[in-house]
């Protein structure tokens, strides 16, 4: 098959899937700001050892007291996590009260921690990200340019991976932000751990097909650099399709009978591996050539690679 010659329709379905994302950030409230970011309250319950309460009826009965934004953890032996939009004492009390009536009527001492989460300490959660994403981009790239240093051009190769991971990053943020909008999902700590999760595998898929793209040049040498970036693409993408194909049923049967807990991790992993597949070979491989060809691509050009 030739894939780099229908670069440019790469370029082009990429455009498609990021555009709706991008205007829903602009026109929509954009995304979704958890707790985690806005600031909120946070409190430990511990039930009585006979009561074999469970995570979902703690969510239905906050859910029923209008507190649909709470989150609940699970610690075990009866104990939850569960943090909420800000509280003030008689709030915090009336809430506590409520939830024991209806699930443990007559357990005493159920809250056992309470804590304010102010914005300002959410604030620096955001900048904590961004500047973890920031240091892992600049890692990822130092790593590829010095691991690719025998082939010509290797700076390109490090560059060609983060265009395919700001790709990714974008494409998962954009769809979060519809997600935000239709299924109300929130960005919170376990959407930013999932993100780097997607940057890992992106950047892993990625140097796949580029290190067999290094192997092919040193034994290829004779050969057009479009031509042996499409071999390259041959030799790779069935193993990068079966290892994703596998993974993504996974989260397909996590996502289905898991808990809602993890939701948001689960459909960034979701939506990073898929875009991270599609992007080492639409993507990062296709901005080599382009860079060896000095464009990004002719519509309609009239060239076949072999």
């Amino acid at each position: 098959m030739d894939f780099v010659g229908k670069r440019f329709w790469f370029f082009i379905i990429s455009l498609l899937v990021i555009t709706p994302g991008i205007i829903f950030l602009i026109l929509a409230p954009g995304l979704n700001p958890g707790i985690d970011f806005t600031g909120g309250s946070s409190m430990t319950l511990r039930f009585s050892n006979d009561s074999n309460i469970n995570q979902e009826q703690v969510r239905d009965q906050l859910f029923a007291l209008s507190y649909e934004e709470a989150t609940v953890q699970n610690l075990g032996e009866n104990s939850f996590f569960v943090r909420t939009r800000e509280l003030d004492e008689v709030a915090k009390d009336a809430l506590v009260t409520n939830i024991t009536s209806s699930l443990d009527e007559g357990a005493e001492n159920v809250l056992q921690g309470f804590d304010l989460v102010s914005p300002i300490v959410a604030q620096e959660t955001v900048m904590n990200a961004f500047w973890a994403i920031i240091a892992a981009a600049i890692g990822i790239f130092i790593y590829i340019w010095w691991a690719f240093r025998n082939v010509p051009s290797p700076l390109r190769y490090g560059l060609a991976a983060i265009v395919a991971l700001i790709h990714d990053t974008i494409i998962v943020i954009g769809i979060f932000a519809i997600l935000g909008e239709l299924m109300n999902m929130e960005v919170n700590t376990m959407f930013l751990i999932a993100l780097l999760t997607v940057i890992g595998y992106s950047v892993n898929d990625t140097i796949v097909v580029f290190d067999k793209i290094r192997e092919n040049v040193l034994i290829h040498s004779n050969r057009a650099f479009p031509e042996i970036v499409n071999l390259s693409i041959s030799e790779t993408i069935s193993r990068s399709l079966n290892t994703s194909f596998t993974l993504l049923i996974t989260l397909v049967a996590l996502i289905l009978f898991g808990g809602a807990t993890i939701r948001e991790f689960l459909f960034v992993l979701l939506i990073g591996v898929a875009a991270g597949t599609y992007s080492s070979v639409a993507i990062a491989s296709q901005v080599l050539v382009s860079w060896d060809q000095k464009s990004i691509g002719i519509p309609f050009r009239n060239r076949t690679v072999t």
